[in-house]
């Protein structure tokens, strides 16, 4: 099987809004909703889960039978940061689901996910045990010491920039999320740095730049546009 685990525990400070960023409605639909309904979409998920802030969770409820989620299983609440609600939602559906069922970690606000990214997500996923969705750094990158100076630039040609979903064989990053607890790995900042840490080897699975991730109000003006677009356009 292959399970989609959509983190949505934060509480979306930066958009300056009391709502939580994933809950902002935008063309009259929640955020969160249409990238519910890109894994809802695709033939090849079989289950949704959804780590989402308490409060928010008979919300979710609502929104999912009123936009047709049917794939959603379970909700359950966030950790104490973002490896916490990884983790809490890896446990969750691993009380369920068979070691070697894939699952893809996405983040709640990256909406427009295409059925290419999540299907070579899986492929990936599915041959090597992981895949982490990148995307090419075309930019020229320096490095700072102190934030307002720099003499030295990395090779852009070694870099990719990491987005969501990031793919696992469910046994494997269960399994991951317990040696961390045990060596005291707390606070890393997504999945693939928490492989990294550990030691673990990871895969590459393609991204775009059009999966763009809703952190600004900035991002909610590049989200409108491209869905005002023609999905002919943004949908390859």
């Amino acid at each position: 099987m292959n399970i989609a685990l959509i983190i949505a525990g934060g509480s979306g400070q930066r958009m300056n809004q009391d709502i939580p960023k994933q809950f902002l409605n935008v063309q009259d639909k929640p955020i969160i909703i249409y990238t519910l309904e890109a894994f809802q979409k695709h033939p090849m998920i079989d289950a949704i889960e959804v780590v989402c802030l308490d409060g928010w969770h008979e919300i979710l409820w609502a929104y999912s039978k009123q936009f047709g989620i049917t794939k959603l299983e379970n909700i359950v609440s966030g950790g104490e940061n973002g490896q916490g609600s990884i983790r809490n939602g890896i446990f969750d559906i691993r009380s369920r689901h068979g070691e070697n069922d894939i699952v893809l970690i996405h983040d709640a606000i990256r909406p427009m996910v295409s059925e290419e990214i999540i299907s070579d997500c899986i492929r990936v996923s599915t041959i090597n045990g992981n895949a982490i969705s990148v995307i090419p750094c075309a930019e020229a990158m320096l490095c700072t010491d102190d934030g307002e100076t720099s003499e030295k630039q990395i090779a852009r040609d070694n870099l990719k920039r990491t987005q969501t979903p990031q793919g696992f064989r469910l046994g494997d990053i269960a399994e991951a999320h317990k040696e961390a607890l045990d060596r005291g790995i707390t606070n890393s900042v997504a999945s693939c740095t928490l492989y990294v840490e550990l030691g673990r080897k990871l895969y590459f699975s393609i991204g775009s730049e059009k999966n763009v991730k809703l952190t600004t109000p900035d991002d909610i003006e590049i989200f409108k546009a491209l869905l005002n677009s023609k999905k002919a356009d943004w949908m390859k």
